[in-house]
């Protein structure tokens, strides 16, 4: 397995049909491995407009198995090119039980394993608990040809207890496919207080736990269905954080881009020597985080 990993983040838009967003992730993915890439990711939910906007129960009707024929269809890229990537499907696990579902296709073609979104919002534009059921597989890593990928989904990246069960169940890198934006109504200072607590959590999680960090988020404007609202601008501003919260690429907020990066392992591991916090965590002392609250 090579010490570094050359990463593609494709941001784009997602307010088309199925077939035009998978076309235009697929070829987001063909144009990642041109430029070198063993693992890919696409944004949250990318396979349409982000319908959580509204409480609609025909929504239920885009859902689909796992395996299903976007893993399919994105097996078979993967395949063909030789790369990972990581996608983000509406889960259809039975009648009545669903999910939001990152998976994860190597560089076979096989489904190496997916993800269910732990930490469900549901707030004015985000109304997820209405569509998903909670995660039940855990915060664990997936294996994979490239390596061991500490895939996480959005609203995920605020806890910082999640990036630190990846980190210690020996995740390499930590991923989250991710769809978030302003209320179009918000002023500038309101907007930049709230890109800027998004990055500055994330970068966080990256000196906490000594990992790169990505983030992949859709860009444009989003109507909300019922007309009762301005709807969404998803702010893209996809990024990469070093070990040290340091930049290591940063996308604009508003185009289609494809952001390239190159994670070290070994610069993980240089890190953890110097601030070796997994090894001060006082676990004798850390019973409290299994409560709500401390009353």
């Amino acid at each position: 397995m090579k010490s570094t990993i050359e990463l593609a983040l494709v941001q784009q838009a997602c307010n088309g049909s199925r077939e035009q967003n998978l076309a235009a992730s697929v070829e987001g993915i063909r144009r990642s491995k041109a430029k070198g890439a063993d693992l890919v990711m696409l944004p949250e939910l990318h396979l349409g407009p982000y319908f959580c906007q509204t409480e609609d129960c025909s929504c239920f009707d885009g859902a689909e198995t796992i395996p299903g024929p976007t893993t399919a269809e994105l097996g078979s890229v993967a395949r063909e090119l030789g790369v990972v990537v990581v996608a983000s499907l509406f889960e259809r696990r039975a009648p009545g039980l669903y999910h939001n579902t990152a998976v994860v296709l190597d560089s076979d073609g096989s489904l190496a394993g997916k993800y269910r979104k732990m930490h469900i919002p549901d707030d004015p534009g985000y109304y997820e608990k209405f569509y998903f059921t909670p995660g039940d597989l855990g915060f664990r890593p997936i294996d994979t040809s490239v390596g061991r990928l500490g895939v996480l989904v959005c609203w995920d990246q605020w806890y910082p207890e999640a990036a630190r069960l990846m980190a210690l169940a020996g995740a390499d890198l930590l991923l989250y496919p991710t769809a978030i934006g302003w209320n179009p109504a918000d002023d500038e200072v309101e907007r930049s207080r709230q890109l800027e607590a998004w990055i500055t959590v994330q970068r966080g999680h990256a000196v906490a736990n000594g990992l790169t960090v990505a983030a992949c988020n859709r860009i444009g404007s989003e109507p909300d269905p019922s007309g009762q609202t301005p709807g969404i601008l998803f702010w893209g501003n996809s990024f990469a954080a070093g070990p040290q919260g340091e930049f290591l690429c940063r996308a604009g907020s508003a185009d289609t881009e494809l952001l390239m990066v190159t994670v070290d392992r070994k610069r993980s591991e240089d890190v953890r020597r110097i601030w070796p916090f997994l090894r001060d965590r006082r676990i004798d002392g850390y019973d409290g985080l299994l409560r709500r609250y401390l009353d």
